[in-house]
């Protein structure tokens, strides 16, 4: 019986083995749950079953539907997935800090990532959030301070994390990339954050999408960036507000990317995120999968 046990486990480490090599620099397939934020509320258990089906071994969070750490943990494992990593607002980070490290040491979450930034003084925006101008009214209120305070509070939360064993990330869109005079608030936020504290997820797609490279960025800072988004554009649609699209539709081509990142050296986790589907999402998320699969770097 030992032996049979032995020989079975064997087998098992030598498949995930050959699986996990499917896949860019052997890291396991990852997808951020906000591509699934309009089917997990309506059926949570089966559309986790549905990711882990269509190849994808690890999560990363946007939200946990009111469930407690133990459950939300819980469904990961019955599905055969694992939340490696959670995203979380700067403006909730802030006044709930204790409240976040507690649940996410308690799902054993490796990162938590800020998502977005804040202004230090948000009553300065005057335009309300419901307003149709209010995304370019709040990036144009940033300030190169706004950004030095933003990276002031990453060092601060960076160590409450490090103490509670885990790493603090930033997350960007295409606001770290609106230049301020002469000057790239994403510069701003490497040159002002502890390395040891923060790390950067470079958001592949928001970078195109900015007008900025993320093969240059990962030359750059290969020590900084150690998570990627993968998530693709049509940006022959329009390059102000392009179509989201699967992996190999869109005009992205992630293999000089995770060449970039191989190069590097310091890649530990990338998550797929499709924001907009023309076609089922899990139908999608499996177009994005086998994307992936056939990305040899």
């Amino acid at each position: 019986m030992r032996l049979a046990v032995g020989a079975s486990v064997t087998a098992m480490a030598l498949h995930n083995a050959t699986w996990l090599e499917a896949y860019p620099l052997g890291l396991p397939l990852g997808l951020q749950l906000y591509s699934v934020r309009e089917q997990l509320p309506k059926d949570f258990e089966g559309t986790l079953k549905g990711i882990s089906a269509a190849g994808y071994t690890e999560v990363e969070a946007a939200g946990y539907y009111s469930m407690s750490a133990e459950d939300f943990k819980q469904s990961m494992t019955t599905a055969g997935l694992k939340c490696v990593s959670g995203h979380y607002p700067l403006d909730m980070l802030l006044p709930n800090l204790e409240n976040v490290l507690s649940y996410a040491k308690q799902l054993g979450l490796q990162y938590v990532v800020c998502s977005s930034p804040s202004l230090k003084d948000p009553s300065k925006l005057k335009v309300a959030r419901n307003d149709p101008n209010f995304h370019e009214a709040w990036v144009n209120a940033f300030t190169v301070d706004d950004w030095k305070w933003n990276a002031d509070q990453f060092n601060q939360i960076g160590k409450r994390a490090k103490a509670e064993g885990m790493q603090f990330g930033y997350h960007n869109h295409t606001a770290e990339f609106h230049k301020i005079g002469k000057t790239v608030p994403y510069d701003v936020l490497m040159q002002s954050t502890d390395p040891q504290l923060v790390t950067f997820e470079m958001d592949c797609g928001w970078v195109v999408r900015a007008g900025f490279s993320p093969v240059e960025l990962l030359t750059q800072y290969p020590t900084r960036i150690t998570m990627l988004h993968v998530k693709d554009f049509d940006l022959k649609t329009s390059t102000e507000h392009p179509k989201s699209a699967e992996l190999g539709r869109g005009s992205i081509d992630y293999k000089p990317i995770f060449e970039a990142a191989k190069k590097a050296g310091h890649l530990t986790h990338y998550f797929v995120e499709q924001e907009e589907f023309d076609i089922p999402a899990l139908e999608a998320l499996k177009v994005d999968a086998e994307y992936m699969a056939a990305l040899k770097v």
